[in-house]
């Protein structure tokens, strides 16, 4: 685990996938996974970095531009996350609050997306190939549920692009390693396009 230089002085070091925070029944559901391994780009895979910014540690900051989820650590470290971001016309920015969190959530479409992608079931089953993923992290702004989500993905190989229909996808396991750490209530920054971390 050697630290990279990235970003300018940024430090950065590869945090070791882990499936210490999956239960049984993920093991099982992400065994054999109805779409295909994606190779992720090293610098979307999960990192530990330096984090000079003022937000909380047990924040999450998103960075649109470059595709990267924060989870803020105490002592100016954060872990850095790859992500699928919404296109710009679709996509979240502002400051949330985590109002609900699911492990393999059903899906339902809502109006536009099944105008948008074609006719859908009422609602999806959780499961590998739903696509909210192993779990799924509501942003709320006061008591309103936004309707974006921070959420895993049967789609790992668009970490890194901004080509979602607004929502924060994550691959598998990372999902799993966020949503064992965040609470509810915790913030979330969603930075808008042209303001970088």
């Amino acid at each position: 685990m050697g630290s990279l230089a990235l970003g300018g002085c940024m430090q950065t070091t590869l945090s070791p996938a882990s499936d210490a925070a999956m239960t049984s029944r993920d093991r099982q559901l992400l065994a054999h996974p109805p779409y295909a391994q994606a190779s992720i780009p090293e610098q979307y895979q999960r990192h530990i970095v330096d984090y000079r910014r003022r937000e909380q540690p047990g924040t999450i900051l998103v960075d649109t531009d470059a595709r990267y989820l924060y989870y803020v650590l105490p002592q100016g470290k954060a872990i850095r996350y790859g992500v699928a971001v919404g296109e710009e016309a679709m996509a979240f920015s502002g400051v949330a609050s985590v109002g609900r969190l699911a492990e393999w959530p059903d899906w339902v479409p809502t109006a536009d997306i099944q105008a948008r992608l074609g006719p859908y079931p009422a609602r999806v089953p959780g499961g590998p190939a739903n696509p909210l993923g192993a779990r799924a992290i509501y942003l709320y702004q006061g008591n309103k549920d936004t309707l974006y989500r921070i959420h895993g993905t049967n789609q790992p190989e668009y970490i890194g692009q901004a080509i979602s229909s607004g929502c924060i996808r994550m691959n598998n396991t990372d999902v799993i390693d966020l949503y064992q750490r965040v609470k509810p209530g915790a913030i979330v920054v969603v930075l808008p396009p042209g303001q970088s971390a």
